[in-house]
């Protein structure tokens, strides 16, 4: 008999597993945070790190506009990033600062926890801000 595949949670959790301490402390903190920010959050691992998409109807698009993916949390030379490849949608209202870039996406830096911790709602505002936008008509 084969092996049962891990489910894309179980796969996130492996990911986790295999970080130092610090780093789990914060991906566990963020995954949290997207996880409980609304029930059409999802997560899977994507370009070898943990993210997390919207899992509702939407109206089609090419899949190179990743209008479905709203975040990833990606390790990159010791520095631990949040990537939000449509992040430009956001509400710069918001205060979510991080760097701005040409096609479309925002990438913010994590220093450290109790940085995450004082991100979290500037973080969770973000996340209901990019859900309102979310094209969801689905008529032809």
């Amino acid at each position: 008999m084969g092996k049962t595949p891990l489910s894309d949670s179980e796969k996130v959790d492996q990911y986790i597993a295999a970080l130092d301490a610090t780093s789990q402390e914060i991906v566990r903190f963020l995954r949290e945070l997207f996880l409980t920010s609304d029930s059409e959050i999802s997560e899977h691992i994507k370009w070898n790190s943990p993210a997390f998409y919207f899992n509702g109807e939407m109206a089609e698009f090419d899949p190179k506009e990743y209008k479905r993916d709203l975040a990833v949390i990606n390790l990159h030379r010791g520095k631990l990033l949040v990537v939000f490849p449509t992040g430009n949608k956001i509400d710069p209202q918001i205060g979510l600062n991080g760097k701005d870039y040409p096609d479309g996406r925002k990438i913010v830096e994590i220093l450290n926890i109790g940085h995450t911790k004082e991100l979290s709602d500037k973080l969770q505002s973000g996340v209901k801000d990019w859900l309102s936008r979310v094209d969801r008509n689905l008529q032809d």
